[in-house]
């Protein structure tokens, strides 16, 4: 599985959000942005099945982009076949 990049969480982001990736602020705060808690709990799954681990409400405490890569960039296995 691919390593998580921060430009991959901004694009899964907007995805959920249904928004243009480079419309996201590093610092915006995405809950205030219409993220609601079905859609980050999809990005928690998303990100877990990519090998980040995380949960909704280490989420929810940091809603924006910056903290969000900090916290999944070193939580990525980093297990090479």
């Amino acid at each position: 599985m691919p390593q998580l990049t921060f430009d991959t969480v901004r694009g899964d982001v907007a995805d959920v959000l249904g928004e243009d990736a480079s419309a996201i602020a590093d610092d915006e705060n995405l809950l205030e942005l219409g993220l609601d808690s079905i859609r980050v709990m999809t990005l928690v799954e998303r990100w877990r099945t990519a090998g980040a681990e995380t949960n909704f409400l280490e989420l929810a405490e940091r809603p924006t982009l910056a903290e969000w890569w900090e916290l999944l960039n070193g939580r990525q296995s980093r297990d090479t076949p």
